[in-house]
């Protein structure tokens, strides 16, 4: 990716000129959440579970497209913004569309301070965001993959989220 990509892309991200369009989406109940969802995303989204590290999908995973809420659907984070962390976890630079995004700080006796984040329309717990991830942003956005599902580019239009398409054209 050349200079003028990076500096387009992190426009667009920054300035959150893609929509999704929630007006659509309606909270399933319990119940059906329980039937729709794995004992292990209904932990992680609706308990504030965590997946154990590197046993999990999306933690290496290398393919290009984004990734949503698993029960909303709504955009989270771009194959292009996905590091290595070393911590088994997924984890992403910025977010796709920041405004798809609550971060909300705790505090816990064991594990100290930090910011939990969750999908704004869903409510579903994605993970934490830390200050120790790579530049330009400094953020390490560490998310469970069973809180997120994986649109491949190729699928984007085809899946409702053709206005993400231009991120992977530009490459």
């Amino acid at each position: 990716m050349n200079m003028k990509t990076i500096i387009l892309c992190s426009f667009l991200f920054s300035h959150s000129l893609f929509a999704w369009d929630s007006s659509s989406f309606k909270m399933p109940i319990k119940a059906e959440l329980k039937k729709k969802l794995t004992p292990i995303q209904y932990e992680v989204t609706q308990e504030e579970g965590t997946e154990r590290p590197f046993k999990n999908e999306f933690h290496d995973s290398k393919k290009e497209g984004i990734y949503v809420d698993i029960v909303s659907g709504e955009p989270l984070f771009s194959s292009l913004d996905k590091f290595d962390s070393g911590t088994g976890w997924p984890s992403f630079s910025r977010p796709l569309v920041k405004e798809n995004l609550i971060e909300k700080k705790e505090n816990s006796l064991f594990l100290g301070a930090r910011t939990e984040v969750r999908s704004k329309h869903a409510n579903s717990h994605l993970g934490h965001v830390f200050d120790d991830g790579p530049a330009p942003t400094g953020l390490r956005y560490c998310m469970n993959s069973a809180a997120m599902k994986f649109i491949p580019k190729e699928k984007l239009k085809e899946s409702g989220y053709g206005e993400f398409e231009g991120l992977f054209s530009r490459k």
